[in-house]
């Protein structure tokens, strides 16, 4: 046995899990170990039996202070060597049990091959007569290549999952010390990046003027002062508060649109987290634009409180930004395990094939006509690639290797 260390807790959930499919696994490789082997047999046995070793090594593994950004090393490690182990699993079970498992090969083909994927139309071809006992060698070796191309499909799903975790994680990140520097830059030199405004006065009006920052007013300044001069090294980081305050109410709001997600590496997260920073951003850049008269009729603000009721408006309107990467999320979201759908179901075609044709011909074979319809009525008309699907079972090319 492949055993992982007793009695030492999971720190995931996901290690859990894993170390329960490496225990299932564990014991359906002890029962075919015990079967009489061939050289074959034995080579397989040993394969799988090193896959589950180096799984439950990587679900074990503790990287210490380097586990906040280890974790995706480590799972990917577990999962990918627990699908390696259940491919060779599929190559040592019996017939009858490969034919039992046809269902669950063909559901995750479907899943994670496209529509017109040769290897997949086949194995719908051929899965009714699989599913009969009237499995061959080559339905064998068809539903282990399916069943690999399969994995490496939805490992190339998560990774694009992965890839854009950590663009928004790096993002976030770069937004986070632009804001952090500006606020820096603010508190050694306020008069340069001055938030002070001077509301309009009545013309000839010398009895002072009123000047208004973000953390204080003041009235009664002298005719001709410069409101960048009574700016505080606090204004700036104020102004960045009040943004991200704006920046969390949108967060909270966006809340009743993300869904729960079986997929890895917490996608929602990473782009809820980006919105903070990007708040107090677009709060800094917002007011410098009012300052700038750059909006209309919004060249003065009256009162410390505009000023700062402003920078949360404009802490909350990047969402306007933000929600694009929102809908970037759930859309890489939505592609794990959803394959692109072709012109016609071609699985369906396949499998009702058989019984179409009223049991006569050779299982699988497909006819380019039916019920009456000419060879251009067919239920394949419209199908990609010239009639792809309207070719025989050993018609197809499937690519080299799985």
């Amino acid at each position: 046995m492949t055993g992982t260390a007793p009695g030492r807790p999971s720190r995931t959930a996901w290690r859990a899990r894993a170390k329960t499919r490496i225990a299932y696994l564990e014991a359906q490789l002890e029962r075919e170990r015990v079967k009489p082997c061939s050289e074959d047999r034995k080579t397989l046995v040993e394969g799988m039996r090193g896959h589950l070793k180096r799984a439950g090594a990587a679900a074990d593994e503790d990287f210490g202070w380097r586990r906040a950004w280890s974790g995706s090393t480590a799972r990917e490690g577990v999962w990918s060597n627990i699908r390696s182990a259940e491919v060779m699993l599929l190559q040592l079970v019996s017939d009858e049990e490969a034919a039992g498992r046809a269902s669950e090969v063909m559901a995750l083909v479907e899943d994670h091959l496209e529509t017109d994927d040769p290897r997949r139309v086949r194995l719908a071809r051929r899965l009714r007569s699989i599913i009969s006992g009237e499995i061959s060698p080559s339905d064998r070796d068809l539903m282990v290549r399916a069943l690999d191309a399969a994995y490496n499909a939805l490992d190339d799903e998560l990774a694009r999952v992965r890839s854009l975790r950590n663009i928004l994680w790096t993002a976030t990140f770069l937004v986070l010390l632009g804001a952090a520097g500006l606020a820096v830059y603010g508190w050694f030199f306020p008069q340069s990046l001055s938030m002070c405004f001077t509301p309009k006065v009545n013309p000839g009006d010398t009895s002072g003027i009123e000047v208004v920052c973000p953390t204080a007013e003041y009235p009664n300044e002298k005719v001709g002062t410069p409101a960048s001069s009574l700016a505080q090294p606090r204004d700036i980081l104020t102004v960045e508060i009040a943004g991200l305050a704006g920046a969390a109410l949108t967060v909270i709001a966006s809340l009743r649109r993300i869904r729960g997600t079986d997929a890895p590496y917490m996608l929602p997260l990473a782009s809820a987290v980006l919105k903070f920073p990007t708040g107090a951003l677009s709060a800094f850049l917002g007011l410098l634009l009012i300052r700038g008269a750059f909006v209309p009729g919004l060249s003065d603000l009256d009162s410390r409180a505009q000023v700062l009721g402003w920078a949360a408006a404009f802490g909350a309107a990047q969402h306007l930004v933000t929600r694009l990467v929102d809908d970037r999320a759930q859309m890489t979201l939505s592609e794990v395990g959803r394959t692109t759908d072709a012109v016609i179901d071609l699985e369906r075609a396949a499998v009702g094939e058989h019984s179409v044709l009223g049991g006569t011909g050779a299982p699988g074979q497909p006819t380019a006509f039916q019920d009456g319809a000419g060879p251009h009525e067919g239920p394949q008309e419209g199908t990609r690639e010239g009639g792809r699907a309207d070719e025989g079972a050993d018609g197809f090319r499937p690519r080299a290797g799985p």
